[in-house]
C-alpha cells in the first residue's frame, strides 16, 4: 500500500492504536508525501522534531526524531556529514555505506518501523527518491546511573544493580556471561506502550520446550500498554489466584546469571530495573544472593534461620489465641497465671487483641514505606513501639500480645524475597481465624490446607515444593542446607536442563591428593631451613 496520492485520507482513516496497520503503509518515493504524513501522525506532539536540510549539492532530506532521547551532539555530526560531504548520493544504501558516521543503523520501508523506531529513541533519515528510510541508533536518553540494589542489599556480593534502560540491562548480563550462548530474544509488547522486551537464557543449558512456552505467552499478551515487569508476571503465571509468587524478580545482575546457568529463563522489560525468572519454586523464596558468597557454614545456618521464623511468621498469633483460649494446660502455671493476670483488664478476647495489634503493625509498615526514608524506619518501627505501650498502658490490649505481634513482624523481615513474604503476612490471617474458632485442630487443618495448595501449584511445569515433593535427594544439598561448592557439581534435578554438570571433581581430588589438608607436600620456613641445615652439614 502507497502512501501516493492520498497521505491525508489515508492518515485520517487509519487507526495508530494498532501499529500492524501502519507497517502494511509503505514508504513514497516523494519526500513531500512522506512529510505530511508524518506530519499527520504526530499532530500536536510538541516533542517530536522534523528537521528539513539538503544533502550535499541540492537533494532535499529530512530527520525525524524526539527531543530528550537522542544524542544531539551525535546528530549534529550526522547532519554535518551528510551537508558537506554527501557528494551528490541518493541512493539510501549508498548513504548508509559511504557517508554516515554511525555504527548501528537499520533501513525500514514503512511507517510502522519508523515510528517504532523513532519513539524509541532512534532518528530517522528520509532522502527524496527513496521509499527507504534509515533509522539511525544514536540515542541519548537520561537514565539512573547503575547503584546498589535497595531491596537485595548484601553484605557480601556485587554492588551493582539494574537500572530502567534496557541495554544497560543487557550489558551487565552480557558482562556476567561472557559467552555466545547467552541468547538475548527481542520482542515488543503494548498497543500504546510497545514496550521493548529481551528474553534471555543459554542455548546448552535451557530448554527449547521452556523457552519456546516463555515466548509463547509473551506473544499472546494483547493489551494496550506494559508499564512494568509485575503486569507481565501477572498475566503470564500459572496461578493467578494464588497468593505465592510463581515468577522470582530481582534487580541484581549476579542473580539472573546465576539463574540462566541454572537453565533458567529470564526477562529484561525496558523501562523497569525488576527482571523475571522462571521457572520459581518455594524453596528459591529463602534462599538470598549472599548465601553463595559466605561460606557454607553461615549461609546454611541463615537458611535454618529463615525457616524458623518463617513458620513464627506464619502462626505466632495463632498459637497465642489458640493457647490461651483453649490449650491453656500446654503452659507452665507461673506462665500461664501472668498472662491471665495481664488480660484480667482486658475487654476483648485475645482473638481481637491480635487483630487490633496486627492490623495496627501493618499499616505502620505500609506508612513506613510510603514517607520518606529518612523518617519511614523511625515511623514503622517506634510508632509500633510506642502505640503497643501506649495500647498497653490505656487497658486495650495485653503486655503478651505486644511481644507477640512484635516476634511476628522481626520474623516476616528475615524472609528474603519480598513478594514471598507479603504472601505469609497475607495467609497469618485466616490461619489466625482457625486458631481462634478451633485452637490447634484448626492450625493444623489451615496448614495442610496450605501445604495441599503449594503441592498443586506449578512454575512453568516445574513442581512448586521442588525438590521436596516430588522428592529430588541430589537436590538435598541446595535446599534446606548449603553444601560447599566442591560438593554442588551437579545443577538442579528438579527441572529439565540439557548439561547437568556443573564442575568436575579435579580441584578437591587434587587437594586430598598432594597433600593439601594436612599439608605434607607444601614447603614450609621451618622445614625448608632443616633440610638447609642438613645439606650444609653434609
Amino acid at each position: 500500500m502507497n502512501a501516493s496520492g492520498g497521505n491525508e485520507s489515508l492518515a485520517d482513516s487509519l487507526d495508530y492504536h494498532f501499529i500492524e496497520e501502519l507497517k502494511e503503509t509503505k514508504l513514497s518515493l516523494l519526500l513531500e508525501e512522506n512529510h505530511n504524513f508524518i506530519k499527520k501522525m504526530f499532530t500536536d506532539c510538541s516533542d517530536v522534531v522534523v528537521r528539513e536540510f539538503e544533502i550535499e549539492p541540492n537533494i532535499p532530506a529530512l530527520i525525524l526524531f524526539v527531543d530528550g532521547l537522542v544524542n544531539t551532539e551525535l546528530l549534529n555530526e550526522t547532519m554535518k556529514s551528510l551537508m558537506l560531504l554527501g557528494g551528490g548520493e541518493t541512493a539510501i544504501e549508498r548513504i548508509t555505506g559511504k557517508i554516515l558516521p554511525v555504527s548501528q543503523t537499520q533501513v525500514a520501508d514503512n511507517y510502522g518501523d519508523l515510528l517504532i523506531s523513532v519513539l524509541s529513541g532512534d532518528t530517522a533519515l528520509l532522502v527524496e527518491g527513496n521509499a527507504k528510510t534509515v533509522l539511525l541508533g544514536i540515542r541519548g536518553t537520561e537514565k539512573r546511573s547503575v547503584g546498589e540494589p535497595e531491596t537485595e542489599t548484601v553484605v557480601r556480593g556485587p554492588k551493582e544493580g539494574f537500572v530502567e534502560s534496557l541495554r544497560t540491562n543487557t550489558s551487565m548480563v552480557r558482562r556476567k556471561l561472557k559467552t555466545p550462548r547467552l541468547k538475548m530474544k527481542s520482542m515488543t509488547i503494548g498497543k500504546e506502550s510497545n514496550t521493548n522486551i529481551v528474553v534471555c537464557y543459554l542455548d546448552d543449558l535451557a530448554m527449547p520446550s521452556l523457552v519456546e512456552e516463555v515466548t509463547k505467552r509473551l506473544e499472546l499478551i494483547h493489551i494496550d500498554a506494559i508499564l512494568e515487569s509485575g503486569m507481565i508476571e501477572e498475566l503470564i503465571q500459572d496461578n493467578a489466584y494464588s497468593p505465592f509468587p510463581q515468577m522470582q524478580y530481582t534487580e541484581r545482575p549476579d542473580v539472573i546469571a546465576s539463574a540462566l546457568l541454572q537453565g533458567r529463563v529470564a526477562i529484561i522489560i525496558d523501562g523497569t530495573p525488576f527482571a523475571l525468572v522462571v521457572p520459581f519454586v518455594f524453596m528459591q523464596i529463602m534462599q538470598a544472593s549472599e548465601d553463595y558468597y559466605e561460606r557454607f557454614q553461615i549461609g546454611t545456618l541463615l537458611r535454618l534461620l529463615r525457616y524458623t521464623f518463617l513458620f513464627l511468621s506464619l502462626t505466632t498469633p495463632a498459637l497465642y489465641v489458640a493457647i490461651t483460649t483453649y490449650h491453656q494446660d500446654l503452659l507452665p502455671t507461673t506462665l500461664m497465671l501472668s498472662i491471665a493476670a495481664s488480660r484480667e483488664a482486658i475487654p476483648f478476647p485475645a482473638v481481637v487483641e491480635a487483630f487490633i495489634m496486627e492490623i495496627t503493625f501493618e499499616a505502620l509498615r505500609e506508612a513506613g514505606i510510603r514517607l520518606p526514608k529518612a523518617v519511614g524506619s523511625a515511623v514503622s518501627i517506634l510508632g509500633a513501639l510506642v502505640v503497643g505501650q501506649a495500647a498497653v498502658q490505656a487497658g486495650i490490649v495485653s503486655a503478651p500480645i505486644v511481644i507477640v505481634v512484635s516476634i511476628t513482624g522481626i520474623a516476616s523481615f528475615t524472609i528474603p524475597r519480598y513478594n514471598g513474604a507479603i504472601a505469609i503476612r497475607m495467609l497469618r490471617f485466616p490461619i489466625l481465624i482457625a486458631g481462634a474458632v478451633f485452637g490447634f485442630y484448626g492450625i493444623f487443618f489451615s496448614l495442610m490446607i496450605l501445604l495441599g495448595h503449594l503441592a498443586n501449584l506449578r512454575s512453568f511445569g516445574v513442581p512448586y515444593l521442588s525438590p521436596f515433593g516430588p522428592m529430588s535427594a541430589g537436590d538435598f544439598k541446595d535446599a534446606l542446607f548449603r553444601a560447599p561448592w566442591w560438593a554442588l557439581k551437579k545443577r538442579p534435578e528438579f527441572m529439565a536442563i540439557q548439561d547437568t554438570s556443573r564442575m568436575d571433581s579435579k580441584l578437591p581430588d587434587h587437594i586430598k591428593q598432594d597433600g593439601g589438608v594436612d599439608g605434607s607436600n607444601i614447603q614450609h620456613v621451618h622445614k625448608a631451613s632443616k633440610e638447609g641445615r642438613q645439606n650444609a652439614d653434609s
